[in-house]
């Protein structure tokens, strides 16, 4: 499918045989008034013109994200747990390699329904949550994901710029299997961030995001209450203009966050981060709008290989834009969702996320308002306001 913007202008010869009367059903086309008998031939592909404009651009070239007045406009793509490969310690093929065995486009397959959304941002952040080495199982959980390091092309090849490496499967393979997915993502140019510390991605319009990501497992909750207001300082004192915390955290399949992750999303705003960013549950969670900023409590899965078969298979893909200001000011410049399904089929997943339209958006977008209500009934004392509409474009033309 071509890109909003797309013009195709072809070669003056192929123009001339359009112009010729149609033929009808099982007629020939005449083609006497053409040199012995036929059509010019286009010699080279030089000789069709493609104009393309990028996702940025506006007719007249100029780039829509750097406003008049210096500042800048940023979006940000982000979606839950991105889980490939398999677990090592079972004989035979993993779920996830019998499917990409189907698939023609080879490891770029499970994010090929939605790349072109992920190329037309300026980043797209993922919790990646497994490891990419070759190395045997190291721990004892009910599932231990791995894929061999070339399996990084997942996720080059879906436009994603940076991931949240923590979570309660990144040591599935031990140090050393953390240390190949710290080097293959190095290698492949995605940032990540996570209990090695934070990271910088700077976008093509010279704005430097900050990331940080943070488990809450095993009583780590007072360690990140103690840290965090220092470790997001840390990055505005690096010259981060943009601050995004991802928090691995609650109860897997809790449509609602609970007591504990409510206080931390907000102290998180408190410390300065501009915008939060929550998995772990495998499912969709309302979003939150505090202090005019957002706490996304579960993106939910995303392309996701630990169930051939989820009893829930809704998701959907955040977006928000920002606009920053040269004297350092952030402002919210828009959000929408994407409803999306975590397979391109119906009754089994197939680990490629669709994004879903008509009747079936709707019905995803019905679903979160029902869990706004949840949300905001059973926090009423502390006056939680969940975002009143879930937009499926943004508001402003730029």
């Amino acid at each position: 499918m071509l890109r909003p913007g797309l013009k195709w202008m072809l070669a003056s010869a192929f123009c001339a045989l359009l112009a010729l009367p149609a033929a009808g059903c099982g007629e020939k086309l005449d083609l006497s008034q053409f040199e012995n008998g036929e059509p010019p031939v286009v010699a080279e592909w030089e000789d069709a013109v493609f104009e393309t404009r990028e996702w940025y651009e506006r007719e007249d070239g100029s780039d829509w994200r750097l406003q008049d007045d210096g500042s800048v406009i940023v979006t940000i793509s982000a979606t839950g747990d991105v889980t490939i490969g398999g677990d090592t310690r079972k004989s035979g093929k993993s779920i996830f390699d019998k499917q990409l065995d189907q698939e023609p486009s080879g490891l770029s397959f499970p994010f090929e329904n939605a790349r072109e959304i992920f190329e037309a941002d300026d980043m797209t952040i993922v919790n990646f949550e497994g490891t990419l080495t070759n190395t045997k199982s190291a721990t004892q959980n009910t599932y231990s994901f791995a894929a061999p390091p070339e399996y990084v092309q997942v996720l080059t090849s879906g436009s994603v710029e940076a991931v949240s490496l923590e979570n309660n499967h990144v040591m599935d393979h031990g140090e050393a299997g953390y240390a190949d997915t710290c080097q293959a993502l190095a290698d492949a140019g995605i940032a990540y961030s996570g209990h090695l510390g934070a990271s910088i991605y700077q976008t093509a319009t010279g704005v430097d995001i900050g990331m940080l990501s943070y488990q809450t497992f095993n009583g780590n909750y007072p360690n990140i209450y103690e840290s965090i207001e220092g470790d997001i300082q840390a990055l505005r004192d690096a010259g981060c203009e943009l601050v995004v915390v991802s928090y691995h955290w609650g109860d897997e399949k809790d449509y609602v966050p609970n007591d504990r992750q409510v206080p931390l999303g907000r102290a998180t705003i408190d410390a300065g981060a501009d915008l939060v960013l929550g998995h772990h549950s495998h499912r969709m969670n309302p979003v939150e709008i505090y202090k005019g900023k957002y706490i996304c409590y579960s993106l939910g899965n995303f392309s996701f290989a630990g169930n051939i078969r989820p009893d829930d298979m809704d998701t959907f893909i955040f977006q928000q834009r920002l606009r920053v200001y040269p004297d350092g000011r952030v402002e919210d410049a828009g959000m929408r969702i994407i409803p999306c399904s975590i397979s391109s089929q119906e009754d089994v997943n197939d680990f490629k996320p669709t994004p879903l339209e008509d009747e079936a958006a709707a019905a995803v977008i019905d679903r979160l308002y029902e869990l706004n209500a949840q949300f905001e009934k059973s926090y009423s004392s502390l006056g939680v306001k969940a975002v009143d509409q879930y937009l499926q474009v943004f508001m402003t033309d730029y």
